[in-house]
This record gives structure tokens, C-alpha cells and sequence, in this order.
């Protein structure tokens, strides 16, 4: 049975190749995005003509996600897979972005994910199964300076993905996360920078040090040789053709040579998950029941 997948930002970036991905390996895609008509007309077009299904979806506004859903579900069905990909990059030194900077990138990068999470929800409960995918970070592992904000909503992200894996597995849920590394994307692009401007000035000699870094790190995204962003959506691809008993919880995609290093992380980090449920007695939330 041909399955349904929903990804968040597929205008630009791993949503834009994840969609297309899905789509030439017989998957029926849903790709969000805002304004389709209108600045994000032209990639829209580009997806539609490949019988994608494009849908406005704002992840920062409840009405736009509740709406977007229903149009889709009503278009092409019942969504079995959730991508969460929409997001949006941080620089700057963490004590210069307000409180209102936070607010803004929890707002894309966490409760957007939680937004789209509670809207289908309710119909894989339903059904009884349902496949959740959340595009996270190598650095929802570990943190790098002057992306302190993003560094913080990917660690969010890792808490609300395992908890939603213990909560859905006896629904037949499985909720699962992607590790990308550094890839030379738009996201660079679209970061947003600290708002505080006098606190960064606080700094001194070192006050373009986050400037600094970044173009550092793109001159090495733009080199020959750099690691290339398919490699995130073709991981997204054979997670999805793993039979679900044997999908790993994480999956790291990284080009930098990184991906031991988080692995070793995350086996730890699983061990002690396990050792600590049946500690507890409740082993058995681990295990994906299927209906």
C-alpha cells in the first residue's frame, strides 16, 4: 500500500530533496510551506508538476496548521508519515539574544513541531499506526558556541521525540529522529542573529567572533568535496524502507567524519534509556506494537 508522507518546509533545503526523494520512490508526498502563491510560488509549481501536493502551512500559527492538515487529508487522504522539518538557524552570542529572540526560534523549531505532532495525531491513533520523523541535529547531542538558541531547540526536540517514542509505540506510532550534520544548504542564509546588539558590543575583540565562525564554516560547506545534502534524504528514504521493527530510534547523517563520535553518543545514551525503563518496569514501551 503506497504510503502518505507529510514534510514540513519542503520549499528549500533537506525538505525540498526529502520531498522530492519520496516522491521518485513511489511515495505519495505533501510538501508545506509558506506562500506558495506567492514568494515560494516558483519551487511550488516545481513540486506540483511532479504530483507533489502543495499545502500553506505557517508552523508558528495554530489555525494555518490545523487548516493545512485538513486540506491535505481531504486532497490526498490519511497522513501515515510526519516529517518535521521546517526550521530556522541561530548566531550570535547567547547572551545577546533576548527573550523575545528565544521566543521566536522555539516558536519555528519546537512548538511548530509540536503544532503539526497534535494535528495528525489524531487520525493515526485512529488507525492505529503512523510514522513520525523529526529532523533534528548532530548538535541535539552536543553544542557548538554562538548557536546557542538553535543548539537548545534541538536538545528540545530530542526530549519531546523520546517521549512521544514511549507515549505512541502501543499505539502503533513510532516516533524517530534524523541527526543531520553541517551541509551546505540555505540555511545559512535565514539565520537569525542576536537582537542585543549591546551585548554582543560587551564582548570586545572577540564581538565578531559568531560572524567569524560562520563564514568559516560556509567557505567549507561551498568547498570541493563537501559533504552533500541528499545524503540527509536518502537517510530519511531507507529509514522508511526499514521494516519498522528494525529502524533505529536515532540516525545520524554526517559528512564531516562526526558520525562515530555521535553514534558512540547515542548508543550510550540508549543503553542507559533501557537500563533505566526496565529499572522501572516499563521496558515494554520501547516496543512498536502493531495492530
Amino acid at each position: 500500500m503506497t504510503q502518505t508522507a507529510l514534510i514540513t518546509g519542503s520549499n528549500s533545503g533537506f525538505g525540498y530533496l526529502i520531498a522530492n526523494t519520496l516522491a521518485n520512490n513511489g511515495y505519495k508526498v505533501i510538501g508545506t510551506m509558506r506562500d506558495p502563491s506567492g514568494r515560494n510560488a516558483s519551487v511550488a509549481n516545481e513540486l506540483i508538476a511532479k504530483d507533489i501536493v502543495v499545502v500553506d502551512i505557517d508552523v508558528t500559527d495554530d489555525e494555518s496548521v490545523a487548516n493545512g492538515i485538513a486540506q491535505a487529508t481531504k486532497e490526498v487522504g490519511p497522513i501515515d508519515i510526519l516529517i518535521n522539518n521546517a526550521g530556522v538557524g541561530t548566531l550570535g552570542w547567547q547572551e545577546s539574544f533576548t527573550i523575545e529572540d528565544f521566543k521566536k526560534v522555539f516558536d519555528i523549531n519546537v512548538f511548530g513541531v509540536q503544532r503539526l505532532i497534535r494535528a495528525v495525531l489524531p487520525q493515526m491513533k485512529q488507525r492505529r499506526s503512523g510514522t513520525l520523523i523529526q529532523i533534528s541535529s548532530i548538535l541535539g547531542k552536543f553544542v557548538l558556541p554562538f548557536l546557542g538558541s538553535y543548539n537548545a531547540t534541538k536538545h528540545a526536540i530530542e526530549g519531546m521525540a523520546k517521549n512521544y517514542r514511549v507515549e505512541l509505540a502501543q499505539f502503533g506510532i513510532q516516533s524517530l529522529i534524523v541527526q543531520p550534520g553541517g551541509f551546505g544548504t540555505d540555511f545559512g542564509s535565514n539565520l537569525l542573529r542576536a537582537s542585543d546588539k549591546e551585548v554582543a558590543a560587551s564582548y570586545g575583540e572577540y564581538a565578531d567572533a559568531p560572524e567569524q565562525m560562520w563564514a568559516g564554516t560556509e567557505k567549507g560547506h561551498e568547498s570541493e568535496g563537501a559533504p552533500s545534502p541528499q545524503l540527509v534524504a536518502d537517510a530519511v528514504l531507507n529509514l522508511l524502507k526499514t521494516e519498522p521493527s528494525s529502524r533505529p530510534f536515532r540516525t545520524t547523517v554526517d559528512g564531516t567524519g562526526l558520525n562515530p563520535t555521535i553514534e558512540k553518543i547515542n548508543q550510550v545514551t540508549e543503553e542507559a534509556m533501557q537500563e533505566i525503563y526496565s529499572a522501572y518496569e516499563m521496558g515494554n514501551l520501547f516496543q512498536l506494537k502493531k495492530y
